[in-house]
């Protein structure tokens, strides 16, 4: 489990946060350059990469509430106070990824968007759940500084930079394949 839980933090810090400017950048070059790079296949692989992470993510999940039901308090949370968020919670970040599976959904660049956009808000509201519900019986230590700071601003910089040097590279990998075939192609023929 422990090895289960770095892996999904890397995959977190390195992908799932930085999926609304992978996206973004692909939308751009596929706006600026019409057909000219594989953004098509570059989506089709996030999306790809939404659902199995997806997957993953909730079998781990259903595999820890099975072996750890005190640490998970699913019923706890499922229908306490703060039921609204943690189903918000639940559908935007579990079910909705789904819906991808759908082609002719997977194939809109904004419907994959709006997919990255849940999914992050589903991160949020369980964060929101977990503060709210630490935080439920007025206790509140004298430690927590919940203001913005620098360092939080330069973070949602280096996410964006990171989202789109991701793209790029993808887009820059599929070009390389590309241009191989074409290559293979005309040696063949």
């Amino acid at each position: 489990m422990e090895l289960y839980k770095t892996i999904i933090a890397i995959v977190d810090a390195n992908l799932m946060y930085c999926l609304i400017p992978i996206i973004l950048t692909l939308l751009l070059v596929e706006l600026l350059f019409k057909k000219r790079y594989e953004t098509g296949k570059a989506m089709h692989l996030v999306c790809r990469f939404i659902i199995l992470y997806t997957i993953i993510t909730f079998a781990v999940y259903l595999i820890g509430m099975a072996l750890n039901p005190k640490e998970y308090a699913f019923i706890q949370r499922a229908q306490g106070p703060y039921a609204m968020a943690y189903w918000m919670m639940f559908l935007s970040s579990l079910l909705f990824p789904f819906t991808l599976c759908i082609k002719k959904f997977a194939s809109k660049f904004w419907y994959v968007m709006l997919v990255a956009f849940f999914m992050k808000s589903g991160f949020y509201f369980e964060r929101y759940v977990i503060l709210v519900t630490r935080f439920h019986r007025d206790y509140l230590s004298e430690n927590e500084d919940f203001g913005f700071s620098n360092s939080f601003l330069s973070g949602i910089g280096l996410v964006f930079l990171q989202g789109i040097l991701i793209a790029l590279l993808v887009l820059g990998v599929f070009e390389i394949m590309k241009r191989k075939k074409l290559q293979a192609a005309n040696n063949n023929g």
